[in-house]
């Protein structure tokens, strides 16, 4: 069965040049819109598509340049032994490393058997096919597939129409389950006949008058008809071949008319069982149709479970966190351009990115992300962004931003899962309580490496920042929130607790009965609201509401320098983003 082992395409639409080993099983192609994920599938439907020409235009080639010619190689491993055969096709073999992914010109000890086919199209716009090695090319030797190879090696492409692959086309999944064929050439001609000659019967009838006027009309001016012209069906417009024959279910209904997500389903199952003679799949936006349920067994059955011996080479994109979720690290990889190249990084399998892909697969679609320590800086993120969006502002979430939490614990949590996707290539901003310290040097190496990291004032959380530096009568409005999440009961229980039993909460509302609220009562407020697995604003909905309505209305000018501060770098990330 053959595999894609490296892919180089230039001067393609949206690339101007990128290089890439993938893997043998799924490659999942992820990024944010436009970075040229289909274009990548279109390139190897192209390459390596059964077809003896394709339509191209000027808006094929990148930036519209046609001097450069397009170029798009794909070079073939785990190769039938009919591809192989030295005396036909040996100046072409070459090597490939499975160890660095690269392609060496000749065959050697420790490599595997290649053959790369090569497509280019020039300035006249006319493809053309043939086999790629550069000592081939030295001594100008031309070699290109015979039609029954390019057949065997041709991608199929579950796509919107998938039900094109419901019938006996040419190119049809079903003509690759088995070596079966239909032999029926003189019973569907009789049946084209027959049914030209039962419509011309039915019509006539009802369009006699329309045929005497034409015999009358052609008697006239001699042309001859014969007795009675006939409304039959016309032999070039009604022919049937193999492709008429289609799948039907048990009472007669076309499968063709199954909706997109069961064709989809069940084209990707018989690409899977077809897997011996047609190895490779490529879909686009993987989702498409499909409810979650689905998509999953969609999945499966193209083998994303299968990593070991994966049954099928496929290449997908998806803009769905559900599908993200049902595949490894391994199986995704981030396209992005790059100082006019287009790069390819597997995302990988350790286990910042898998429990990232498990907890918000959404970082992996988008272009920033800000990593918070937990649910408390993205509720108090989100809310600020939301309040942001209503004084006329872009959402952090429009930019293409995304929020990962990295579920409490050691600050170093977050800025592993932040690592990773720093070196993905996405925008990351760490957003953490200044109360722990993170191992030594672990803050300046994700800095160096290009991250951002938010955090307040040394030994200070974000209760600690909101108590004691926000208005009296913003901590007014943080009490009411408080009482309505957990109840004045568990209010006056913490404030014991962390005053030891020196103050309650009637103390320190009767305390603001006589003016503001004075430091060391702001400093109790902000310790007992933050006792762990009972904070009094414990959810990401409840500090997203606390940022939108208490914190946003007090921001302005005589807000606090410190918390000031934080706030207004916040905004710098995701208003750039």
């Amino acid at each position: 069965m053959a595999r894609i082992r490296r892919l180089e395409i230039r001067n393609f639409r949206s690339i101007q040049s990128m290089d890439w080993a993938p893997s043998a099983g799924v490659n999942c192609l992820i990024g944010p819109g436009d970075s040229g994920k289909s274009t990548v599938l279109d390139a190897i439907d192209l390459c390596l598509g059964a077809r003896r020409t394709s339509a191209f235009g000027d808006m094929d080639f990148f930036s519209m340049n046609v001097d450069v010619p397009i170029t798009i190689s794909a070079t073939l491993g785990e190769l039938p032994a009919s591809l192989m055969d030295i005396d036909v096709y040996g100046e072409f073999l070459r090597g490939f490393n499975l160890t660095t992914g690269l392609v060496e010109d000749e065959p050697g000890v420790g490599l595997e058997t290649v053959i790369t086919l090569r497509l280019q199209v020039a300035a006249d716009l006319e493809p053309s096919w043939s086999l790629f090695s550069a000592r081939a090319e030295q001594q100008q030797l031309e070699r290109t597939l015979p039609w029954k190879e390019r057949f065997a090696l041709a991608p199929a492409r579950i796509g919107s129409f998938a039900s094109s692959n419901l019938s006996w086309s040419r190119s049809s999944v079903l003509n690759r389950l088995t070596d079966e064929r239909v032999e029926l050439g003189a019973e569907l001609a009789r049946a084209a006949r027959q049914a030209r000659t039962n419509f011309g019967n039915q019509a006539a009838a009802h369009l006699t008058q329309t045929l005497d006027v034409v015999r009358q009309t052609a008697h006239n001016l001699g042309v001859p008809v014969g007795a009675m012209p006939q409304a039959l069906l016309d032999a070039h417009s009604v022919s049937i071949g193999d492709g008429a024959i289609a799948l039907h279910g048990e009472t007669g209904i076309p499968l063709r008319s199954l909706g997109t997500g069961s064709s989809r389903l069940l084209v990707a199952g018989l690409q899977r069982a077809a897997a011996g003679s047609a190895p490779i799949a490529l879909v686009d936006e993987v989702e498409y149709g499909l409810e979650p349920h689905r998509l999953m067994r969609f999945l499966d059955s193209l083998g994303a479970k299968e990593v070991a011996v994966p049954p099928l080479q496929v290449f997908l994109t998806t803009h769905s966190p559900v599908a993200l979720r049902e595949l490894s690290g391994g199986q995704l990889f981030v396209v992005r351009p790059a100082g006019g190249h287009h790069v390819v990084k597997p995302a990988g399998s350790s286990n910042e990115v898998q429990s990232t892909l498990r907890a918000d697969p959404e970082a992996f679609l988008a272009k920033s992300a800000i990593v918070c320590e937990g649910a408390s800086e993205v509720g108090f993120a989100r809310g600020l962004d939301q309040a942001w969006v209503q004084a006329g502002q872009r959402s952090f979430l429009a930019l293409g931003g995304s929020y990962v939490n990295a579920g409490g614990g050691s600050p170093d949590n977050s800025f592993a899962r932040g690592a990773a996707l720093l070196n993905l290539g996405y925008r990351v901003l760490v957003f953490i309580d200044a109360d722990k310290p993170c191992a030594p040097g672990v803050a300046e190496a994700f800095v160096a490496a290009g991250g951002q990291v938010l955090t307040w004032r040394q030994g200070l959380t974000l209760e600690d920042e909101m108590f004691r530096h926000l208005p009296d009568a913003s901590l007014d409005s943080l009490l009411a929130k408080a009482e309505e999440v957990v109840g004045a009961d568990m209010m006056n229980d913490h404030v014991r607790t962390k005053s030891q039993g020196h103050r309650t909460l009637a103390e320190i509302r009767a305390e603001r009965q006589q003016g503001a609220y004075l430091p060391a009562t702001r400093e109790l407020l902000g310790i007992a609201s933050r006792i762990r697995n009972n904070g009094w604003f414990k959810s990401l909905t409840t500090y997203q509401e606390v940022a939108k309505d208490i914190v946003a209305p007090a921001y302005g000018p005589t807000t606090e320098a410190g918390f000031k501060t934080v706030i207004e770098q916040l905004w710098g990330f995701t208003s750039a983003a």
